[in-house]
């Protein structure tokens, strides 16, 4: 089996009362440093801390692995909590996930452009009740020259068991190299269900009619409002490494999520 050799370790810990509780058991068991100063980071929560610490990496451009505990509901991207372990047992025979996150470039009704990651989703939401009216490209070509719906969402295969889910899109395996391009509640095209498409694709959003049907885009939990276009692609530069407990991997959930019922 090989062996995983981290050095300086961070501890990010949620702002739950389970998660500080564990934080004080785990003190003695590593010389804690500043994320920033780290080659590798625990984190104690449940999905969103997970999340915000991966965006916290990506933001200063420095990512490293991450090792979650849950202490929060669902978990997914977390491993088991037990009150007595080896975390450095559990380090070192964790196996390595590798997963790059999407780049959005979003470009505002006002010219503006701005640029975010999403780990799970980015999705297209129609911001009043007026139904969204959206033009849809794959690769700089036009596929939905007019999606009627509550907004689409673009979906990397760690978030395809969230939003994309619950919106009726495809699970996809981790190592599929694919993304869910998913429509929310659409009207027309009506028998469109969506697509599965090689996560090398650039997609593109282009909002009809904005002044009446405005739509905001959101990556993960970051929302940009009144957008024009949305530009979308796999950012690989930005690979990130989750950590797994050996049987626990997130591509086995994966697999184990389209048999729950």
């Amino acid at each position: 089996m090989d062996v995983n050799n981290f050095g300086r370790l961070a501890l990010v810990v949620s702002p739950t009362d389970r998660a500080r509780e564990a934080a004080e058991k785990l003190q003695r068991a590593a010389d804690w440093v500043p994320l920033h100063e780290a080659d590798a980071a625990v984190v104690l929560g449940g999905d969103g801390q997970m999340l915000d610490t991966l965006h916290q990496m990506l933001d200063a451009k420095r990512v490293i692995p991450v090792y979650g505990l849950n202490l929060g509901t669902v978990g997914f991207l977390m491993n088991r909590f037990t009150r007595h372990f080896d975390l450095h047992r559990r380090l070192a025979e964790a196996r390595l996930i590798a997963v790059s996150p999407l780049l959005m470039e979003a470009v505002t009704q006002s010219g503006d452009t701005e640029h975010l990651y999403a780990i799970n989703e980015v999705s297209l939401l129609r911001e009043n009740r007026q139904t969204a009216k959206i033009e849809i490209s794959v690769n700089e070509k036009v596929r939905i020259a007019q999606l009627a719906a509550d907004g689409v969402l673009l979906s990397t295969p760690v978030g395809s068991t969230a939003y994309n889910y619950s919106a009726n899109g495809p699970i996809l395996p981790l190592d599929s190299q694919m993304l869910a391009l998913t429509p929310i509640s659409p009207f027309r095209p009506r028998r469109w269900k969506g697509a599965v498409l090689p996560d090398r694709s650039r997609v593109t959003f282009r909002v009809l009619e904005p002044d009446k049907r405005p739509v905001a885009a959101v990556a993960d939990m970051r929302e940009i409002r009144d957008v024009a276009e949305v530009h979308l692609r796999i950012a690989r530069e930005m690979e990130m490494t989750l950590l797994f407990d050996q049987g626990h991997a997130l591509d086995d959930r994966i697999v184990a999520e389209q048999f729950a019922y």
